[in-house]
């Protein structure tokens, strides 16, 4: 009879597996895809200028 094998916990299956590399480029990916646009900065123009047409 032979001796009784010792038992190792159940583990799933290895997946093929992804580097951190291409894992971080494509979340900032999917970030730079889901995030709309940023509008441009208005201009800093002096109270005076914008008003100069008005007077």
């Amino acid at each position: 009879m032979p001796a009784p094998q010792p038992t190792v916990p159940w583990r799933p299956p290895m997946s093929a597996g992804v580097s951190m590399r291409d894992l971080l480029a494509s979340c900032a990916a999917a970030e730079a895809i889901s995030n709309p646009p940023r509008n441009p900065e208005p201009e800093q123009l002096d109270p005076a200028e914008r008003h100069r047409d008005a007077a």
